[in-house]
């Protein structure tokens, strides 16, 4: 049957799954920085669909969420690999390390990607703000599908834009032109939405003053140029190899695509989200502009990227797991010492952690054989090298835990020991969490 013919029974379905939903619970597993009172930012773990199910239900939020900004995949039908980078071992450079991420590969055809995507606009109109607007960034694949059912979910009178990011790298092929922008298709709710669309240079013709009566004209080292509201076609650079804001994780978006977003879409204080947030860029640039966030992935190596990505800008972070859900974990086993020093005329003494070596118990799937065979000799030499971050909750309940320090590794190094002072022989129990490269 050919796909047109199917999208009656496409959207039929979306509607019935939509309805007949049940509510999975999330627990808190981790608290960082967080408020005893005010808002504190959400990262969840789990599966989108319940999470949004969960959040509309168990947390009364319909119609809260200024913005909603959605990366799902392309069903570009690839894999796609992180990279890590190791410092020299012995004395020789290690090369960079590919190991797989994700796959764009979906399970069925392209009817069952579109019901997928469907079932969780569904979910995303419903947690919308009236004043708000949904942001869904796909490329040539699949968003001229996408448009018709974003049509008939938000209306066709609440289109907004489709935003074209044009960008430098990649799309390059003897057989076609070279494919080089994704297009982002804006939608609000209503009419209220909130827009505060951005000024851009306009330069006049041969960079000479126009002097219309009225119109105010500037000059730069070009020439005479106007400046007019931004236009629907955005020239933003990749994140670059070497840039600071780089995390190695597959398909990562710059920053300043999701600024100029939540600039034109929100003001200070509002509510942002992420469903698909891979390794956060959402929820960091949020951060930066004063924004609160919510963000949700079901990836545990898109979490901890998320997470060392926030840590550096002490944001308040509650982290949330699905219930009953079997993660892929891949786990490691770390060895630790202690060391206790009274300090003298005191009833305190001061206790020390350190990390002695790490091991990763399983290795994750698709490693190539050079890769492995790297990160065999690493374990075996340095294999501190191995933990991207680390932290310790020094009282620890139990049940959520909420590290007092943090330590990351910065530029192949990190930092393997802590101190804290403590009553002697009254220390609470302390627990250590160590996440490696693999996440």
């Amino acid at each position: 049957m050919n796909l047109i013919n199917k999208f009656s029974e496409i959207y039929e379905d979306c509607i019935d799954y939509y309805k007949g939903l049940e509510t999975e619970g999330f627990n808190v597993s981790e608290e960082i920085n967080c408020k005893e009172e005010g808002w504190n930012n959400i990262l969840a773990h789990g599966d989108n669909m319940q999470f949004m199910k969960y959040l509309l239900e168990e947390k009364d939020m319909k119609g809260k969420l200024k913005l909603i900004y959605i990366d799902p995949p392309f069903f570009s039908k690839a894999t796609y690999d992180a990279v890590i980078h190791l410092k020299p071992v012995d004395g020789e450079k290690v090369d960079p390390i590919k190991y797989f991420a994700y796959d764009d590969i979906w399970q069925h055809d392209m009817s069952e990607y579109l019901k997928m995507l469907c079932r969780r606009l569904y979910l995303m109109k419903e947690l919308l703000a009236d004043d708000g607007t949904i942001w869904l960034h796909l490329d040539w694949h699949v968003v001229h599908y996408a448009k018709i059912f974003m049509d008939a979910i938000f209306g066709e009178d609440n289109f907004v834009n489709e935003i074209i990011w044009h960008y430098k790298s990649g799309g390059s092929g003897k057989r076609h032109y070279a494919r080089k922008h994704d297009t982002i298709l804006v939608y609000s709710k209503t009419k209220k939405y909130y827009f505060a669309p951005a000024k851009e240079k306009s330069y006049n013709r041969g960079f000479k003053p126009y002097r219309f009566k009225g119109v105010k004209e500037y000059k730069d080292d070009l020439g005479w140029y106007t400046m007019v509201t931004m236009k629907d076609v955005w020239n933003v650079d990749m994140v670059g190899r070497t840039s600071a804001e780089r995390t190695g994780y597959a398909t990562q978006k710059p920053e300043a695509l999701l600024e100029r977003i939540i600039s034109g879409a929100t003001e200070e204080g509002d509510l942002c989200a992420d469903f698909f947030s891979g390794s956060g860029t959402l929820a960091s640039t949020c951060e930066k502009m004063g924004r609160k966030w919510i963000a949700c992935d079901g990836s545990s190596l898109a979490v901890s990227s998320t997470i060392k990505r926030l840590y550096p800008k002490d944001a308040s972070v509650m982290v949330l797991e699905q219930d009953n859900k079997d993660f892929d974990a891949i786990g490691g086993t770390v060895e630790i010492d202690t060391e206790r020093s009274e300090i003298a005329g005191s009833d305190k003494e001061i206790l020390k952690v350190v990390l002695d070596s790490y091991t990763i118990n399983l290795l994750p799937k698709k490693l190539d054989k050079k890769g492995l065979e790297t990160i065999k000799k690493v374990q075996d030499v340095d294999s501190l090298q191995l933990i991207e971050y680390w932290s310790v909750d020094f009282s620890y309940d139990g049940k959520v835990y909420k590290p007092d320090m943090v330590f990351s590794k910065e530029k192949g190094k990190i930092q393997n020991f802590c101190e804290k002072i403590v009553p002697i022989g009254k220390s609470d129990k302390i627990c250590i969490k160590t996440v490696d490269v693999f996440g």
